[in-house]
């Protein structure tokens, strides 16, 4: 039996998104293994490595920047050039994953509706470019319920596994960046 609480998915705040989402059930020793996840697609992984490498070494920008700020507005111009290739990958790899669906969204994992039940306590695989800065994440997590909907459709919802704390910061600026837009939206 699970220790899930239901107060436990309301420790994180929770926005509504609109992301690609591509899932697979994980079975046998990938199931229970808290190694990261690597994707069969080279794209796919080329993509999450970029956003992870650029994440971990805004530090260093900082430190450059604070001793020459030539070379630190040159590496921030570079920076640029090798977003807007990540954003062009994103293109391609949103054609492989698929339109874009609604999901419910916090650091500590995701809800979305799907067309079939996805058996409670079973553990995912989940695929996800998180837009618009097309960031792509694989990540573990477990099925903490899967309900059906009047429509037909199956409500599943999950908690993220074994995140490293770069995933984990990488999703909570994600959610604060949406926060901050929708906040925008909402004045305007």
């Amino acid at each position: 039996m699970s220790t899930y609480d239901v107060d436990d998915r309301r420790e994180y705040y929770r926005i509504e998104d609109t992301i690609a989402l591509e899932f697979t059930l994980l079975s046998g020793a990938a199931a229970h293994s808290s190694d990261v996840l690597h994707d069969a697609s080279p794209l796919f992984n080329l993509l999450s490595d970029l956003h992870l490498m650029d994440f971990e070494s805004q530090h260093l920008l900082r430190h450059i920047s604070e001793r020459d700020r030539t070379l630190a507005n040159y590496l921030k111009v570079i920076n640029k050039r090798i977003d807007l290739l990540g954003q062009a990958v994103a293109q391609s790899l949103l054609r492989d994953i698929g339109l874009p669906r609604k999901v419910s969204l916090s650091e500590g994992g995701i809800s979305f509706n799907n067309a079939q039940p996805v058996p409670e306590y079973s553990h995912l695989a989940i695929k996800m470019v998180l837009m618009p800065q097309a960031l792509g994440l694989l990540l573990r997590a477990r099925v903490v319920h899967c309900s059906q909907r009047a429509d037909g459709q199956y409500e599943i919802g999950t908690e993220f596994e074994a995140l490293t704390d770069s995933q984990r910061q990488l999703l909570a600026r994600h959610i604060l960046q949406r926060q901050a837009l929708e906040r925008r939206q909402a004045r305007e």
